[in-house]
């Protein structure tokens, strides 16, 4: 599986978050929605775990 990463400078943020996540995948997922959850107070739904992985994209070089 191909690495993918996530940055949530791409989303609104009232906290004005600027993590950027890369990994495989699946891990990304498990990662990403657990940070959603716990930092910008949204639900595990399979609609987050469905934007989630719609908002991954190939990671920067060197990450």
């Amino acid at each position: 599986m191909a690495r993918k990463a996530t940055d949530c400078r791409d989303a609104p943020s009232v906290s004005g978050c600027s993590l950027y996540m890369s990994g495989e995948e699946d891990e990304l997922l498990r990662a990403a929605v657990a940070h959603a959850v716990s930092v910008h107070e949204h639900t595990d739904t399979p609609e987050l775990r469905e934007e989630v992985r719609a908002s991954m994209k190939d990671p920067l070089p060197g990450t």
